[in-house]
């Protein structure tokens, strides 16, 4: 500070010590033993550790840490100073919002049907029923079985029941529960040859070709339980409609796919003729939905390429909160020590435990060195977002009904006369 009062005092700044302050040079004044920059304080190195530490009270975000500071004080540097507290502040990374999601992967389309199928369970329904849920990657079609108990055993019992159907399939891609890990499971499909491709827990959307078709299940139920309240009435009915309809991604019936011919229904339709090739062209249509389907929910979900790395240090997404206080980051730090994808294989630094976890689910962190805290005057601009929160009223009707009757009948022993126009009597004579 006094090389910096020096070169104020005689206008020179050829010091390699004051550079950094040379580009305000019209802007300094001095008094006794304080330096001003207009009317900020010019704070001396030894001392903005401090004033970062007050400035960053109460867990304020990078841009509010900023104007609190602008407003009093001012060194080189200072943005950078501010991002680089909060970044290393362990409060403000537990509550930090998690990372956008990486763009999305297509599946490829299998060479041909019941090669590739997923599978899922939907459930409790309210009769303590499960819905077990096949699809098939290639053809889409779609088999159900009803389960009142989901253990490894029953649903061993049912796969087969289907596979008896269809033939086992190459690969099942399905989620993390407990009967899906087990080892008659795992038994049953090493004996006939299938793999298992298990999802990233706590990641629907890695199977979401059978997630979209619950939800379209549930709504069926749902409809069918208000109207009739039982829920199985309408279950094979929607089954055969479904598998019986073109896809709107292949524009094919599912049915038809896997079966290569078109199944009788209800409907009345023509027979198709001999002469007609068949249309190939729905591999043309599933690639160009798929792509279209990608570029949208990248733009909406605003995905990017994760830059986590084998080495990097990261914090977990706490994935069961226990209440409304709880952070979004674990306080416990992990080793990345696989990357498949999206997928990651990050190891505990305290336990050595490891764990699989979608990218979206960890956040890379950094603790800058002390001497980091300097820096070239460069602002950094980081917007506020601010969320709009709507409420509607509850909304009221009323009705008003009124019925007014009269009793026009008449009283008893009274005359009546008749309103009817009297006809002309009409007299035949008989025939001569």
């Amino acid at each position: 500070m006094q090389k910096l009062k020096m070169c104020i005092t005689n206008d020179s700044w050829n010091d390699d010590d004051v550079k950094p302050y040379a580009s305000f040079r019209h802007e300094y004044t001095h008094a006794n033993s304080l330096i001003l920059r207009g009317s900020k304080l010019v704070i001396p190195r030894i001392l903005r550790q401090r004033m970062l530490d007050l400035a960053h009270e109460g867990h304020p975000g990078q841009s509010l840490m900023k104007r609190r500071l602008r407003e009093r004080c001012w060194w080189p540097g200072i943005d950078q100073a501010a991002v680089k507290i909060c970044e290393s502040c362990e409060g403000c990374r537990l509550v930090q919002v998690p990372d956008p999601p990486e763009p999305m992967m297509r599946r490829p389309l299998p060479d041909r049907p019941w090669v590739d199928v997923a599978i899922d369970f939907l459930g409790p329904l309210p009769s303590a029923e499960y819905v077990l849920v096949v699809i098939d990657y290639y053809s889409r079609y779609m088999e159900l079985e009803i389960l009142s108990r989901i253990t490894a055993q029953e649903t061993i019992k049912r796969l087969k029941r289907i596979f008896r159907t269809w033939g086992p399939p190459r690969t099942i891609t399905l989620d993390n529960a407990k009967q899906f890990i087990s080892c008659e499971l795992e038994e049953y499909c090493r004996t006939n040859g299938i793999h298992l491709n298990h999802t990233t827990p706590y990641w629907p959307q890695a199977n979401g070709e059978v997630e979209r078709q619950n939800r379209s299940l549930l709504k069926r139920m749902r409809i069918s339980n208000a109207l009739y309240n039982d829920w199985k009435a309408e279950l094979n009915n929607y089954l055969e409609l479904y598998n019986n309809t073109p896809h709107s991604i292949t524009g094919k019936a599912p049915s038809e796919l896997l079966q290569n011919r078109k199944l009788r229904s209800k409907l009345p339709c023509v027979d198709d003729l001999d002469t007609i090739p068949p249309s190939s062209d729905f591999r043309d249509r599933d690639l160009e939905k798929k792509m279209l389907g990608k570029q949208q929910e990248d733009r909406k979900r605003k995905a990017k390429p994760s830059d986590l790395s084998i080495g990097d240090t990261v914090l977990m997404k706490n994935l069961c909160p226990t209440n409304k206080l709880s952070t979004n980051f674990l306080r416990e730090k992990f080793i990345v020590v696989d990357k498949t994808g999206s997928n990651v294989k990050v190891q505990s630094k305290e336990s050595g435990k490891q764990y699989d976890r979608n990218t979206t689910h960890l956040k890379v962190i950094h603790d800058p060195e002390p001497d980091d805290l300097d820096g070239d005057d460069t602002p950094s601009m980081n917007p506020d977002f601010n969320t709009e929160h709507r409420s509607s009223g509850p909304l009221s009707s009323t009705r008003n009904t009124s019925s007014d009757t009269e009793d026009q009948s008449p009283s008893a022993g009274m005359l009546r006369r008749s309103h009817r126009t009297p006809k002309p009597k009409t007299i035949f004579s008989p025939r001569r």
